[in-house]
Formats: C-alpha cells, sequence, structure tokens
C-alpha cells in the first residue's frame, strides 16, 4: 500500500459536511512515526468537519493505466478511518495563535486495486481490523 500511495505528494480526503453530504478536499499527508498524517489549516472547512464527524476517506495518487501497457499499471490505494487531532501547528507570528491543526488518521480500513498479471481482471485487496485482508477478482 505504502508504494502506491507515497509516490505522488497530493492526495484527496473526504470528510462528511453538517448535512451529512460529502466534501472533497486537496491535501499533503505523509506516514511518519508510523502514523498516516496531514495538517489542517485553522478555518478551514474540513477541520470544521472532522470536529463534528471524524470518519474520513483518504485516495492516493491517481496513475492510470495506458492502452498497451497496461500490465505496468501499479493500481492506487485508498485509506479509511478516523481522523485524530495530534496537536497543534506553529503559531502565526502576528497573533500568536495556532494556525493550523496536525491530524493523525486512525486507520480502519485499506484498499489497493490493481490489476492482474495478465491484465485481464481488476484485482482488489482490501484489509478490516475486523475482517483481515480480502482478494476479490472482477472482469
Amino acid at each position: 500500500m505504502r508504494k502506491l500511495f507515497d509516490p505522488g505528494r497530493h492526495k484527496t480526503l473526504a470528510t462528511l459536511r453538517a448535512d451529512g453530504s460529502p466534501r472533497i478536499s486537496g491535501i499533503e499527508c505523509e506516514f511518519a512515526d508510523g502514523n498516516l498524517r496531514f495538517g489542517s489549516m485553522a478555518g478551514a472547512r474540513k477541520g470544521a468537519d472532522l470536529k463534528r464527524d471524524q470518519r474520513i476517506a483518504v485516495h492516493g495518487p491517481t496513475f492510470h493505466p495506458e492502452e498497451g501497457q497496461e500490465r505496468d499499471w501499479p493500481g492506487e490505494a485508498k485509506i479509511a478511518g478516523r481522523a485524530i487531532p495530534g496537536g497543534l501547528v506553529t503559531e502565526d507570528a502576528a497573533s500568536g495563535e495556532p494556525d493550523g491543526q496536525m491530524i493523525i488518521v486512525d486507520i480502519t480500513e485499506v484498499v489497493i486495486t490493481r490489476l492482474n498479471a495478465e491484465a485481464s481482471r481488476l484485482v482488489i485487496e482490501s484489509w478490516t481490523v475486523e475482517r483481515g485482508l480480502q482478494t476479490v477478482e472482477r472482469d
């Protein structure tokens, strides 16, 4: 999963708005000290979403399979979990107030989507704490 998730710097984060509808935000996130983490600037709508509902999904960078080279497609990775406040980010020099917050992701699900060796079927590998690793192939 890390091999698919780490190469691209930018990811897409899904949170839930106050009315329950989805919100997506472009973020930069990284694995550090064994945790997936990202920042949220003070006043960001995603931060307000996370105060109400900690559930999130993060989609890693996507690279489309090229026609005739489908076997070379690395696939894509998605992570779901809960956003846990991980401390304040540096203070704003003018006001002395924190200018953001670090968020740690408590990962509850990982999904990797790729093609089989023949590039003839879609392979979906998913992991959750409750059921462990499962693999499904689709035409």
